[in-house]
């Protein structure tokens, strides 16, 4: 039954899934590879997984490996990102670093996108009360100051591990993704479609993820990435604030000691800039797919662009 509406989500229909080889390519990788912004956030995003990937191969020492012998070294061919104060490889914690970081904003994305997804449309789909009680949860959170509300409960908690801050982000930030999700299913669950699903027996849980879903697959990718990058930005901010796991290692918490070191008053910047960069760098990646996959499904903007 499910039949995927162009004129909601994507305004050109997916190209045909290519088989290059072996590998079977799906046809809305190829549309989102054609976009040059999205192109460029994709190389960017995977030469930074492929990074964090290769880690151990490339590091020249443990992260959390104390030298007092080499401490406060300037960048160098030994060490190429130089050393804190304590004599541990910057190179080396930013690249397992990339790790955690990385893995913490992907969970927390997958985690929030879904359950945005499923209570956004799901509310819209049912109406009545399950309705009014999932808006009502969706209106609090989004009332609520996102940035204080983390500072407190990471603040209050006892284990700061990598999945309770996954938990916690995806608890906070799945609220604004929930409510465009309910308002673009409401003006989808009248459609023929899904009308004729209904009125063949289907169930809501099929007629959810089989009907609307499908056909908001452009909206849910650009609320993944949306999200990836902001769960990035606020995981290192609170562990720059000294509100992390402060015995595991990613790019905030080597911003969290270069800052309690007072590493730029010494004259030292390379504790702050590499490890900044290189969340700079991911952010950037995923800014450039989120405009990418904006300008693919709105055909406004990609009437713009190709105008100029």
């Amino acid at each position: 039954m499910s039949q995927f509406d162009p004129t909601i989500d994507l305004p050109l229909a997916a190209p045909p899934a290519r088989v290059r080889g072996r590998v079977r390519v799906p046809g809305w990788l190829l549309l989102i590879w054609r976009n040059r912004k999205s192109r460029v956030g994709m190389v960017m995003v995977a030469s930074m997984v492929m990074f964090a990937l290769i880690a151990p191969l490339i590091s020249v020492a443990h992260p959390n490996e104390f030298n007092l012998l080499a401490a406060r070294q300037a960048p160098s061919w030994h060490h190429l990102f130089g050393t804190t104060d304590q004599g541990s490889d910057i190179f080396s914690q930013v690249a397992f670093g990339a790790r955690r970081s990385l893995l913490l904003g992907f969970a927390a994305a997958l985690l929030a996108t879904g359950l945005a997804a499923t209570l956004g449309v799901t509310a819209a789909y049912s109406g009545g009360f399950a309705d009014d009680v999932i808006n009502f949860f969706i209106n609090v959170f989004l009332v609520i100051p996102a940035i204080p509300l983390l500072v407190v409960i990471s603040g209050f908690m006892k284990e700061r591990g990598t999945w309770t801050m996954v938990i916690v982000l995806a608890a906070v930030l799945w609220a604004f993704e929930a409510r465009i999700l309910r308002g673009q299913a409401l003006s989808l669950k009248n459609r023929d479609f899904v009308l004729a699903a209904k009125s063949s027996g289907e169930s809501t849980r099929r007629i959810v993820f089989a009907e609307l879903m499908p056909n908001m697959i452009s909206r849910i990718a650009a609320g993944f990435v949306l999200v990836f990058y902001i769960a990035l930005l606020v995981d290192a901010g609170l562990e720059f604030l000294g509100l992390g796991d402060m015995t595991g290692t990613s790019w905030g918490i080597t911003l969290y000691w270069a800052q309690v070191n007072s590493t730029v008053l010494q004259g030292e910047w390379w504790p702050f800039f590499f490890p900044g960069a290189a969340l700079a760098f991911t952010v950037l990646g995923l800014v450039l797919m989120l405009a990418g996959i904006d300008e693919i499904s709105n055909p406004r903007l990609r009437t713009e662009r190709e105008s100029t």
